[in-house]
This record gives C-alpha cells, structure tokens and sequence, in this order.
C-alpha cells in the first residue's frame, strides 16, 4: 500500500515545478498569496552558500526534481553530487532533468534521510531545500546529516517554520498537512536556530525570509 506522501506527489507532478517557480499565472499567485516570497530569489541565496569552485562531495536530500539547482551542479564538474529522495516519482523527474542536461556529476539515490545509507563524515556539503518540512522524524534527519558531514563541512539550505505568517500556517495546516506534503511538527524561526547553533555551534548562518529559515552552519572540528 502506497503512503499518502508518494500518492500526493503523483497527483501533483505535473505541476510542481510550475508551482514551485511562478511560471503560470496561478503559481506567481500561489506563491505571493501564501508564501508572499519568491522562492527563485531564495533558492539562488541558498545555494550561494555553496563555493563556486566547490570540488567535494555534495549531497542534496532531498533532491525533488533538482529544477532549482540543475543549473549550478552542471557547473560545479568537478564535485561528486548525490541526490536522494524518498519519493520514486521525484527520482525519476530528475534523472530525466539530469540527462537533458547532461549533469554527468551527480548521481540518484532513493532513499530515507531518516537512515542515509552514508558511512560518517563522508561528505563535505549537505544541501537540503524545504525538505525538512516533509520529514516526519525532523530530530532524526538533523542528526543522520550531521553524522554524514565532514567536520569543517557546510550544512545549509531552508525549510518552512511557523508563528510568521498567519495564511501560510493556515494553508499548511488545512491543505499541505492533509495532502501528505507536509508533517508536523515544526520549528518556529527561533526554535530552529537555537536545534542548528547547539549542533554547529557560533558558525552560524540564519536568516529569515517570510515563513522560510535560511541557513548556513559548518560542522565544528574536535581537533581543533
């Protein structure tokens, strides 16, 4: 029996990306209406947060249909990229995004964040964009991408908080939740800065845009 997440994400493939970047005209009002953000503007800040010149190993949980960071993993050719996601139906939007575009770095994995199938510190840059949202166990996907980052490595990326914007919270609570896209709890913005500074500590970045928390942390070095 299929859960109610993958079902919901088969309903609405068709019109994710729309939705997601404000290319229709229902999505511009979607996303300024609810969200009153632009998410490409907030998805350029996020991965700007990565080096240019980056050369490590990345991994983007979860992935979606990587139609906000195709463009940047084909320039960074020289960076082993993975990208997980639970969800069949996003794999297989991005792989085919991925051979369009010929991003011969970065390689599909389905999988849970609950339990990367990651050694530790084997990354140098986890990058997750409004997926925490989604996960059901939040406690348990911040500690299995800290246990999978390098010390010195760069944690960074967004997710919805709540207690910022009263239609936002409604629309989440009464549409998202219901449609299995969303799980509760959540985190409000202070709430999720003080989860990220008692893991990583003052070398923190956060910044709040509507009902989104940006951020930037660097995995503390015991040797040093």
């Amino acid at each position: 029996m299929e859960n109610p997440q993958s079902n919901s994400y088969k309903k609405m493939m068709e019109h994710y990306d729309d939705a997601l970047t404000g290319r229709k005209w229902w999505s511009k009002i979607y996303l300024r209406l609810i969200w009153n953000e632009d998410l490409n503007l907030l998805a350029q800040k996020v991965l700007d947060f990565i080096p240019k010149d980056f050369q490590g190993r990345l991994l983007d949980v979860p992935i979606g249909t990587a139609i906000f960071t195709a463009e940047k993993y084909r320039q960074l050719k020289d960076a082993k990229i993975i990208g997980l996601d639970y969800s069949k139906e996003m794999i297989a939007i991005a792989t085919l995004r991925k051979e369009t575009e010929g991003i011969e770095n970065l390689s599909l994995v389905q999988g849970d964040v609950g339990e990367l199938p990651y050694c530790d510190e084997s990354f140098d840059c986890v990058l997750s964009m409004n997926g925490f949202q989604a996960f059901p166990d939040k406690a348990k996907a911040f500690a299995e991408i800290f246990r999978v980052l390098k010390p010195g490595g760069i944690f960074c990326g967004c997710f919805y908080v709540c207690g910022e914007r009263r239609l936002a919270d409604f629309f989440v609570e009464k549409i998202l939740e219901r449609k299995g896209f969303f799980h509760p709890p959540y985190d409000n913005f202070i709430q999720a800065e003080n989860r990220l500074r008692e893991m990583y500590g003052d070398n923190i970045q956060v910044e709040r845009m509507g009902s989104i928390c940006l951020f930037r942390c660097v995995k503390p070095n015991p040797m040093q």
